[in-house]
C-alpha cells in the first residue's frame, strides 16, 4: 500500500469509533469530532465551533512548469436503519435479532474523494473553483430468518452534499508561491441539531497536495529566510506537514490533527484502532478482556469494529509481544 495513503487513512478514521468500540459507550455518543466542514446554515449559529470552511495555506518553491495535484478526502455519514416487517409494510426499529445475528440502528460512513490532477501552478494566479455535488441516495438489504422468510430490512442512506474546492497560487518571491486551498460546505440544510448537521458534513476532511517540478516548504521547520512567510500563512482547521520519504518535499498532507513532518506507520501495529491517543497494546488487551456480551455488541455495532475484534482475536503470542517494548523516535502513527 502507498505509505502516504496509509498515513492519510489514519487521519481519515481517527476517532471514527472509540474504545470500548460499542454503540452504547458514552464516548461514542458524539462522533466525527475531527476535520468537520459543516453546512454553512448550521455553522452560522455556532460561533465558530462547527465551521463551514477549511483552509490550507503553504509555501511552494515552483519552477514555471510546476504541476500540482490536489486531493480532498472526507467521510460522508451513512444512516443505517433497521426495519421490521409489519402489517403496513416496514417500520423502523432500534434492533432486530435473527438467531445469533443482531442488527443495530446506528450511523456508519463512506469514503469520498475528489481529485484535481495536473493543475499548472503558474495558472493558479487566477483562482480555480471545483464544485462538489454528491446526490442523496441509499440502498436496502432484505433480512431473512432461518426459514428464508422476509422479516425486515437493513437500509443505508446518505444525504446530499454540496460545496466547493477553491485553489489559488499567489507569487510572493522568485520561484516562491503561497498556495491556498479552501474547502466550503454549502449543502442545503434545514435541521436543528448537531447530529442532523453531521449527516451533511464533510467529516474528517483533509487534503493531499503533490507537486512535480517543485518543492513544498516545511511549515514546521522552515529555513530561516522563509520563517516570516510561513508565519503569515493562514491555516484554518488544518495544518500542512511533509509526508513521504525523509527529505522528500513533493507531497504535503493537510491534516486536521497535529502531526510532525514525515509521520510514519508503526510496523508493530496490528491494524486500525481509530484512537491515536491510546496505546495499541492496551487497546488490544482491553478488547481481549471483554465479556462475550460486550464482544457481541462490538461485533454488531459497525462492520469496522467487527473487523477490529476478528483481527485482535486472531493475534498470536508473537504478535502480542511485538506490541511490547519497542522504542523509536517520536513521530509514529499507527497503521490504518
Amino acid at each position: 500500500m502507498d505509505e502516504i495513503r496509509r498515513i492519510a487513512d489514519a487521519v481519515l478514521y481517527e476517532g471514527y469509533v472509540l474504545w470500548p468500540y460499542r454503540r452504547s459507550a458514552i464516548k461514542n455518543q458524539q462522533r466525527w469530532t475531527f476535520g468537520g466542514v459543516y453546512p454553512d446554515a448550521h455553522a452560522a449559529g455556532r460561533d465558530g465551533d462547527d465551521p463551514s470552511t477549511m483552509q490550507a495555506q503553504c509555501l511552494l518553491e515552483a519552477d514555471r512548469e510546476a504541476v500540482l495535484d490536489v486531493t480532498l478526502r472526507f467521510l460522508h455519514v451513512v444512516e443505517r436503519q433497521v426495519l421490521a416487517a409489519a402489517a403496513g409494510g416496514l417500520e423502523p426499529i432500534d434492533q432486530l435479532d435473527l438467531g445469533d445475528e443482531r442488527h443495530l440502528t446506528w450511523d456508519e460512513a463512506v469514503e469520498r474523494e475528489l481529485e484535481q490532477p495536473g493543475l499548472s501552478v503558474e495558472a493558479l494566479s487566477s483562482p480555480r473553483r471545483v464544485e462538489i455535488r454528491i446526490p442523496a441516495d441509499g440502498r436496502r438489504e432484505a433480512l431473512l430468518d432461518r426459514d428464508g422468510r422476509d422479516v425486515g430490512a437493513l437500509e443505508r442512506s446518505w444525504r446530499a452534499l454540496e460545496g466547493g474546492l477553491e485553489i489559488a497560487g499567489q507569487p510572493v518571491g522568485e520561484r516562491l508561491v503561497r498556495l491556498t486551498v479552501r474547502v466550503s460546505n454549502t449543502s442545503p440544510y434545514r435541521g436543528r441539531t448537531r447530529d442532523e448537521a453531521l449527516r451533511q458534513t464533510f467529516c474528517s476532511s483533509h487534503l493531499v497536495l503533490r507537486v512535480a517540478h517543485g518543492q513544498f516548504v516545511s511549515m514546521t521547520d522552515p529555513p530561516a529566510e522563509l520563517a516570516e512567510e510561513v508565519r503569515v500563512c493562514d491555516n484554518v482547521g488544518t495544518w500542512p506537514v511533509l509526508v513521504g520519504p525523509e527529505g522528500d518535499r513533493s507531497t504535503v498532507l493537510c491534516s486536521p490533527i497535529i502531526l510532525p513532518d514525515y509521520p510514519q506507520v508503526a510496523p508493530e501495529s496490528p491494524g486500525d484502532l481509530f484512537d491515536a491517543s491510546e496505546i495499541d497494546q492496551l487497546l488490544v488487551l482491553n478488547i481481549l478482556s471483554l465479556t462475550d456480551e460486550e464482544k457481541r455488541e462490538m461485533r454488531d455495532s459497525d462492520p469496522r469494529t467487527r473487523e477490529i475484534l476478528a483481527r485482535t482475536e486472531s493475534l498470536s503470542q508473537e504478535d502480542l509481544m511485538r506490541l511490547h517494548g519497542t522504542i523509536r523516535e517520536f513521530g509514529m502513527t499507527r497503521s490504518r
